[in-house]
């Protein structure tokens, strides 16, 4: 059976479901983004939830989803690490993930790392044959890791599902743990593919949050001998998502240098595309999530912060001899140069994240600055992320799109 709810559940878990405001009848699936060496920053979240709430991830989710680097966190939540433990490990294995091969470079001869000591290091930390199914097991969780299938060109979800009767169900439920984790995070032009595997976040489902709420409400059980699926444990309304982001990247171009971007046009655009896409996917979702179409359906609490300085002020301010690096011994005067530089892959941007996660997690936890405590959905009366930041220029566009002069005499 999966975790138990309402009155069965042992008493931490209840405990902690009233701090973090989760109905007692609530299932909880927990997404983590994809992103690089950026989430440094979502662990620090997680280690924060697991204070608030007084008990492990693993204790208090049923269903762990997770994309490139969060299929990374999720694939040692599944085994049974803590937060603070996964910080650890996380540390030493993101190193091993950016490590350059000898003549390597994105665009020139690309890939620019190797994975093979991330592949030895895996294998010492999760086990060399550890199935889905065998991890999900140890923790009584679910799971579901993204990958894009370049063979098949399309998304694939390795999931692994607790039936009512104790069994599991998820067609990838007997492959390799550490196969699905270095599947999911093999980013083209960063990595080889694994062999048709490329990283889970190249389409829609960087943010997994939607693609493992509609696994769990409509895939996570097998068709009985009458065609139809099997109830699921997951059953709206009562169903929780918490989403974490790994910081977004926000890439404001000034209409004047769209023509003429600054660089090399290549691997701006390239740069730009890798970016761009990941983040109005996630956006999308996100829509999705708060619309009316769904909002009373589920309960969804997204976390995320946006890389550039309006974003950090809102932050609490604080001073460490780590960002003198970055120029400034104060967050607040980290400047928009660096915060838009910040790529997945720059581990000297690594301390950081870090840093702002850390300070994102006060943010949250604080009665002087949010008041949220991981009770609700991170958002402010526009209903948008309070920590990203958006920009337009509304007079402007109505002005131009409207006048027939202006467009005939734009570059064509």
């Amino acid at each position: 059976m999966a975790k138990p709810l309402g009155d069965n559940m042992p008493e931490e878990r209840k405990k902690a479901f009233k701090k973090l405001n989760i109905d007692h009848s609530d299932r909880v699936i927990l997404a983590l983004d994809g992103g690089g060496m950026r989430g440094i920053l979502t662990i620090q979240l997680l280690k924060k939830l697991e204070e608030v709430a007084g008990i492990p991830c693993y204790e208090f989710a049923d269903m762990i989803a997770g994309t490139s680097t969060g299929g990374i966190v999720a694939g040692l939540i599944v085994r049974g690490l803590t937060a603070a433990e996964i910080e650890e490990k996380y540390d030493e294995l993101i190193k091993e993930v950016f490590h350059k091969r000898p003549i390597g470079n994105r665009f020139i001869n690309p890939p620019q790392f190797t994975k093979k000591r991330y592949r030895e290091l895996l294998k010492d930390i999760i086990g060399n044959d550890l199935t889905l199914e065998q991890a999900c097991a140890i923790k009584d969780l679910d799971l579901m890791i993204t990958s894009r299938d370049m063979a098949a060109a399309e998304e694939t979800f390795f999931t692994s599902f607790k039936q009512a009767d104790g069994s599991y169900h998820g067609t990838y439920k007997d492959v390799l743990l550490r196969a699905v984790m270095e599947s999911t995070m093999s980013a083209p032009t960063y990595f080889y593919p694994l062999e048709r595997f490329v990283d889970g976040g190249v389409t829609t489902h960087n943010n997994p949050s939607l693609g493992a709420f509609i696994e769990a409400i409509s895939y996570s059980t097998p068709r009985g001998d009458d065609g139809k699926r099997k109830p699921s444990q997951y059953k709206l309304p009562n169903v929780t998502v918490y989403s974490f982001g790994t910081g977004a990247t926000q890439r404001f171009i000034k209409p004047t240098r769209t023509l003429n971007p600054k660089g090399n046009d290549i691997k701006f655009w390239l740069d730009w595309l890798i970016n761009e896409t990941g983040e109005d996917a996630s956006n999308v979702q996100e829509n999705t999530f708060r619309s009316l179409m769904i909002n009373n359906s589920v309960r969804y609490k997204r976390y995320q912060i946006s890389l550039d300085p309006t974003a950090l002020k809102k932050l609490p301010n604080r001073q460490d001899k780590r960002l003198l690096a970055f120029g400034s011994k104060w967050l607040w005067d980290i400047e928009e140069t660096v915060l838009s530089k910040i790529d997945l892959a720059s581990l000297k941007h690594y301390d950081l994240m870090k840093i702002v996660g850390e300070q994102m997690a006060e943010y949250i936890c604080s009665d002087e600055y949010s008041k949220n405590w991981f009770k609700e959905d991170l958002v402010n009366y526009s209903n948008n992320d309070q920590l990203v930041t958006f920009s337009g220029d509304i007079t402007r566009i109505q002005e131009q799109m409207s006048s027939p002069e202006w467009l005939d005499g734009f570059k064509a």
